[in-house]
């Protein structure tokens, strides 16, 4: 493992589903800076490049690799066309994540995280991290499992109170069974637990364990992690809400009359309390300029977590007519990005960037029906025959009321996984002729980008981004 103890001083967001792919972030830790992949749905990711023919063979190439060849063989049997889907085919579905997933499941999603997290860290000894939301708690074992199998040298993990997962890493690093609480509404939390044994057996190998860092959004939930040795991290990301993803619901719980949160100096985070714990921090939401990464130094941060100048930037995953549209809306001033209380069906709010053509287009909205096949973010529950079932806000509302669900929980939820899938151009297509239409998500805070147009009127590349921000740290 490449992990060094001089750290890092940019972490580059782990965004979306694919954005932050591989090949982004093998540019960014070829600058000495720490990549990260998004391992948020990496096995639909993986699956989709497959049917389309995996055409630069690079996930082959990666599963060539993965310790269980059986494993790899068993997946590229079902899912790889060697002659690529046609666009107006549908794409096959991976298993929905559950509290009891099969070995097929288990397996495909532990390899898709291998893979991506093994192309990412290929020929080089950069740093190398793997971004999780702690809200998609049934896919979190497997996982991060497949992330240590390639050598991943951080996990991150936000949205949400990361608390077992110190443990889980130190199971997995020792071969034994790890296991998380998953919520369940109705009834007291199911533990999910993972024995690699089972998964690859004799084939598997030793791993050591990568250094944690918890995404949060106060210095209180950070004391919290900090205060005993099973729940602490070794360092933290304090993310402000300006920040692109999914951001911490307003203290005062006041929202304006266009939905958005009300944030007040309360939401700041406290950062001397922060220097107190005596761990490793780094800053985010809007920190994305070299001014503000002097600053975050000057704080006592490590230095900072930046998402959007990287989601923008030519190595992402984005979708390059995507890519063009938002840098066009930008040179005009004319995009517009809100915090949306109720789009996600997580619960918290989100930032939406506001796209013709995009789910935010009501008029490219109208015919599309509300549906869930996916599923990474449906809820366990326990129904009334005493059996856990799943059920998601932004599935159809007669479904969602029927396993118990309120229908105003339903108002204005937008379909994250696919809309997050057609942001790199792995939407569905609908038999129906209907193609699923992207979401952006990005902060608030586009000065920057700005800026690195004005450099780069065609558009910038990864490390164009680390040498700007980096000129912050250069001596007279």
């Amino acid at each position: 493992m490449s992990q060094i103890e001089t750290f890092p001083t940019i972490i580059q967001g782990g965004m979306g589903v694919g954005l932050s792919n591989w090949t982004l972030a093998k540019s960014v830790a070829l600058k000495g800076q720490m990549g990260v992949v998004s391992g948020t749905a990496v096995d639909t990711v993986i699956v989709r490049r497959l049917q389309n023919g995996d055409l630069d063979g690079s996930i082959r190439r990666a599963l060539s690799h993965f310790p269980s060849q059986e494993v790899a063989n068993r997946i590229l049997t079902r899912y790889f066309r060697a002659e690529p889907r046609k666009n107006d085919e549908t794409y096959m579905l991976v298993p929905k994540p559950s509290l009891t997933p099969s070995q097929e499941a288990t397996e495909l999603v532990v390899a898709s995280n291998f893979a991506e997290v093994w192309l990412a860290k290929e020929g080089h000894d950069g740093v190398v991290g793997i971004n999780f939301l702690e809200k998609i708690q049934m896919a979190t074992p497997a996982s991060i499992l497949g992330a240590m199998l390639a050598g991943v040298d951080y996990v991150l993990m936000g949205a949400g109170i990361p608390r077992e997962i110190p443990s889980l890493i130190k199971n997995f690093a020792a071969g034994e069974e790890g296991s998380i609480h998953v919520e369940v509404i109705g009834t007291d939390p199911v533990v999910l637990k993972l024995d690699p044994k089972a998964v690859l057996g004799a084939h598997l190998p030793k791993m050591v364990a990568p250094k944690f860092v918890a995404i949060v959004s106060s210095d209180v939930l950070a004391s919290y992690l900090a205060k005993d040795d099973l729940t602490r991290p070794d360092g933290f990301v304090i993310e402000g809400h300006r920040a692109g993803g999914h951001n911490a619901p307003p203290r005062s719980k006041k929202y304006d009359e266009q939905n958005e949160p009300i944030y007040t100096d309360r939401d700041e985070p406290n950062l001397v309390k922060m220097a107190t714990l005596g761990i490793p921090f780094w800053l985010a939401g809007a920190y994305g300029s070299p001014d503000k990464l002097k600053e975050a130094l000057a704080l006592g941060a490590k230095g900072v977590q930046v998402g959007t100048l990287f989601a923008l930037c030519n190595d992402s995953g984005l979708a390059q007519e995507i890519r063009s549209q938002l840098l066009e809306e930008i040179r005009l001033d004319h995009l517009k990005i809100a915090t949306d209380a109720a789009a996600s069906p997580t619960g918290f709010p989100i930032k939406i960037a506001h796209l013709a053509g995009s789910l935010t287009d009501a008029d490219a909205m109208e015919n599309r029906s509300a549906l869930c096949d996916l599923g990474y973010l449906r809820t366990p529950f326990l129904n009334p025959n005493g059996r856990i079932d799943y059920r998601c806000p932004g599935e159809p509302v007669d479904m969602y009321v029927k396993k118990g669900g309120i229908a105003e929980e339903t108002h204005g939820r937008h379909c994250l996984c696919n809309g997050l899938t057609a942001n790199i151009g792995l939407g569905q297509h609908r038999r129906s002729g209907y193609d699923e239409l992207p979401i952006v998500t990005l902060g608030s805070d586009i000065e920057g980008s700005k800026e690195l147009l004005k450099l780069h009127p065609e558009g910038w590349s990864a490390p164009d981004v680390v040498d700007w921000l980096m000129v912050a740290t250069a001596t007279n």
